[in-house]
C-alpha cells in the first residue's frame, strides 16, 4: 500500500514493500524495531497461516544421521586455528602471486588490490538486490557508468551486466536476437552458424535459445572457411537467425576476413553474435561494433579484471546495437533494460534472479577502467599481443607453433604441437605436469586443437616471468629430446613421473634414473621461486573411470539442421516490443574515445 512504501521509505534500513520478506543472518533487533509500524507483524502471521497449509516432509525423509562428521568442522575453534587452517590451505594453490598462470583462452591477469577494495565497503558489500531505489542511488550510478564505458568500449548502443557468466551472456544475447526477429514477424528464422573451431558453449547457447546449428568448416590455417560460410549463409538465407564468432579466433589469430564474414550474413537477414572471450586482444584497439557485429558479451571476469577460477561469481556483461536494445533483459521486481539508447525498461526477459546480477563484483570492473582510462587499456592490449608474440618467437626453433597470422604473427594467445612427441611416448599432459616442477602452471591442454598446449600470457607479466617461463619448456624440451635420442626411456623419464611433491623428493628411497635435484630443482632459479605441488602423479584413468559426459562435441551437430526440416515456420510467441524509452544515457556520452562502428566506412 501508499503507507506502507511511506512507512518504509522514513525508515534507515532498506524494506521491500512488495509481498515478500528477507532478513540477513545478522539482523538486529534494533533493525527488527526500525521495522515496526510497516506491518510486517501482519505479513509474518499470514505467512505462517499460510504455511501452516503445507504438510511437513515424511517422515522417513527427517534426517537421523549424523552431519559434518569430519574432522575439520571439529577442529577449529579459534580464529588463530581457522587463520592458519586457511593459509594452509592456500599455501598448496599456485596463484599470482607466486608465478604466471598461462591458461590459455582464460586471460588469467592480475587483480589488482586497489580494484578489489571496495568489494568490502559495506556500501556495496551489504546492499540487498531488492533494496528501495532511494537507498542505491550510488550503487545504481556506478553500474550506469560502467555499462556506459563498456558500451564505448565496445562500439555499441547499449550495455546489460545482468548475466551472471560468459555463457550466460552468449545465451542472452542469442534471445536478443531471437525476440528482434520475432518482432519483426520472422519468428522462422532458427538457423545458428557456427565454426568448428568455436567455444563449446556457442553451441549449446543457441540450442538453449531454439535455434538449430549448422557448422562451418575451417581451413587448415585456423581460419573459418569463407567460401564454407557464405554457402550455408546462402543455404539458410529463409531461416537464417545468426552467425557466432569468436574475434581473434580460438586458435589466436586475427582473421583478416572477419568484416566480410559479418557482411555475408547481414545480407542473407542474419544477426552477428561475437564470442567475446578473446576481447583482451581487442579493447583499445577495435571493437566488435566497429568490426560489424549485432552483440557481444564480455568476460568481465577476463577482460575486466574480476578474479575467477575458483568458482566464484562472474559477469558475462553484453553490449548490442541500437536495433537490439529493446529486446535487453528486464526484470520482474524492478524493471530494468539496461543502460544506453533505445533501451525499454520491463519486467519481462529476466536472465538472472538479480536485476543487476552479480552486483557486488562490478566496482572491480570499474576500478580498473576508470585507473587506466582509454590510453592504459589500449595499452594493456598492445602489451598482451606483444607478451603473446615475444613467448612464440622464442619458443618456436623448439616447438612448432600451430597457427599464425598473415603478418605472421599470433594475436594474444597461441599454440604449441605436442603430437610429434606421441609417437616416442610424450603427451601434454606430460608437458604440462612437469611445468609444475618448474614453479609454473600448466597452459590448457588438448583444446582447442587436441594434443596441444595454448598459452595465454597476458599483459600482466613482465619479460623476466616470460623469460624463465620460456627457458622451463625449452628445457622441458630437451627433457623430451633426451627421450627420443634413447638416452632415458619415457616411462623412466622425469617427465612421465613429474610431477614430484616434497614427499617424494625427501624420501630415504630413491630409485629413479635421474637425480634429486633434476626432480625438483631443474635450473637454478628455481630454488628462490619454488612452489611445490601438494600431490604427484594421480591415475586420471581411475579418476575419471565413473564419468558420465552429457556434451556431445561440435561435430554431432554437423548434419542436424540439414536431417532436419529447415524450412519448418516457429510460432512468434514475441510480441513486437514496446516504445523504446528516450535514451537513458548515450553510449557516446562517456569519457573513453575509442573507435566507433561508423569507423568501418
Amino acid at each position: 500500500s501508499t503507507t506502507r512504501r511511506k512507512l518504509a521509505a522514513s525508515t534507515p534500513i532498506g524494506v521491500f514493500t512488495g509481498d515478500g520478506l528477507a532478513s540477513a543472518e545478522t539482523a538486529s533487533a534494533r533493525a527488527r524495531a526500525a521495522m515496526d509500524g510497516c506491518h510486517v507483524d501482519d505479513f509474518v502471521s499470514n505467512l505462517a497461516e499460510e504455511g501452516a497449509k503445507f504438510s511437513s516432509p515424511p517422515h522417513k525423509l527427517h534426517r537421523t544421521s549424523e552431519y559434518m562428521t569430519h574432522e575439520v568442522f571439529n577442529s577449529h575453534h579459534s580464529e588463530t586455528q581457522m587463520l592458519r587452517y586457511l593459509k594452509r590451505l592456500e599455501t598448496r594453490d599456485l596463484s599470482l602471486a607466486n608465478a604466471m598462470i598461462s591458461l590459455g583462452s582464460c586471460t588469467m591477469k592480475l587483480n589488482a588490490a586497489t580494484e578489489m577494495m571496495p568489494i568490502t565497503w559495506p556500501e556495496f558489500a551489504n546492499v540487498h538486490p531488492f533494496a528501495p531505489d532511494h537507498q542505491t542511488e550510488g550503487f545504481a550510478a556506478l553500474i550506469d557508468s560502467l555499462n556506459r564505458w563498456l558500451a564505448e568500449i565496445t562500439g555499441f548502443a547499449a550495455v546489460s551486466s545482468q548475466p551472471n557468466s560468459g555463457a550466460q551472456g552468449e545465451f542472452t544475447g542469442l534471445l536478443c536476437i531471437r525476440d528482434y526477429h520475432r518482432s519483426n514477424d520472422e519468428g522462422h528464422r532458427n538457423i545458428c552458424l557456427i565454426p568448428k573451431s568455436a567455444h563449446g558453449t556457442n553451441p549449446a547457447s543457441a540450442v538453449m535459445a531454439g535455434m538449430k546449428v549448422v557448422t562451418v568448416e575451417t581451413s587448415p590455417g585456423g581460419d573459418i572457411d569463407f567460401d564454407d560460410l557464405v554457402a550455408k549463409a546462402e543455404k539458410h538465407k529463409d531461416n537464417l537467425a545468426a552467425f557466432m564468432v569468436t574475434y581473434p579466433s580460438t586458435f589466436g589469430v586475427f582473421e583478416g576476413g572477419i568484416i566480410d564474414m559479418c557482411d555475408a550474413i547481414h545480407e542473407r537477414g542474419g544477426q552477428v553474435y561475437m564470442d567475446g572471450a578473446n576481447m583482451n586482444a581487442q579493447v583499445g584497439l577495435t571493437s566488435p561494433g566497429r568490426i560489424g557485429a549485432d552483440v557481444c558479451h564480455l568476460n568481465l571476469h577476463k577482460t575486466f579484471c574480476i578474479p575467477h577460477g575458483g568458482g566464484g561469481p562472474g559477469v558475462g556483461s553484453i553490449g548490442v546495437a541500437e536495433h537490439l536494445a529493446p529486446f535487453l533483459p528486464g526484470h520482474q521486481i524492478s524493471p530494468t533494460g539496461g543502460t544506453g539508447s533505445n533501451i525499454v525498461a520491463k519486467r519481462a526477459g529476466a536472465v538472472s534472479a538479480s536485476p543487476f546480477g552479480s552486483a557486488l563484483i562490478l566496482p572491480i570492473s570499474w576500478m580498473y577502467i576508470r585507473m587506466l582510462g582509454p590510453d592504459g587499456l589500449r595499452k594493456a592490449t598492445s602489451n598482451a599481443i606483444l607478451n603473446a608474440n615475444y613467448l612464440s618467437r622464442r619458443l618456436e626453433g623448439h616447438f612448432d607453433v600451430l597457427f599464425r597470422g598473415a603478418s605472421g604473427n599470433v594475436a594474444h594467445e597461441f599454440i604449441i604441437d605436442i603430437r610429434p612427441f606421441k609417437k616416442y611416448g610424450i603427451t601434454e599432459e606430460d608437458v604440462a605436469k612437469r611445468l609444475m616442477d618448474y614453479s609454473f602452471h600448466g597452459p590448457t591442454m588438448s583444446w582447442p586443437v587436441p594434443g596441444t598446449l595454448m598459452i595465454e600470457p597476458t599483459e600482466s607479466e613482465d619479460k623476466g616471468e616470460l623469460d624463465r617461463f620460456a627457458e622451463a619448456l625449452i628445457a622441458i624440451r630437451g627433457e623430451i629430446e633426451d627421450v627420443v635420442t634413447g638416452k632415458i626411456a619415457a616411462e623412466d623419464s622425469p617427465l612421465h613421473h613429474a610431477p614430484h611433491c616434497q614427499d617424494v623428493v625427501i624420501s630415504s628411497k630413491w630409485d629413479r634414473k635421474y637425480s634429486v635435484e633434476k626432480a625438483a630443482f631443474p635450473l637454478g632459479w628455481i630454488r628462490e621461486r619454488k612452489f611445490w605441488p601438494y600431490v604427484s602423479r594421480i591415475d586420471n584413468v581411475y579418476g575419471d573411470r565413473n564419468l558420465q559426459c552429457s556434451c556431445p562435441p561440435l561435430s554431432v551437430y554437423e548434419n542436424a539442421a540439414e536431417s532436419s526440416d529447415s524450412e519448418e515456420e516457429v510460432e512468434a510467441a514475441a510480441p513486437a516490443p514496446a516504445e523504446p524509452t528516450p535514451a537513458a544515457a548515450s553510449a557516446s556520452s562517456g569519457a573513453f574515445a575509442f573507435p566507433t562502428a561508423a569507423d568501418r566506412a
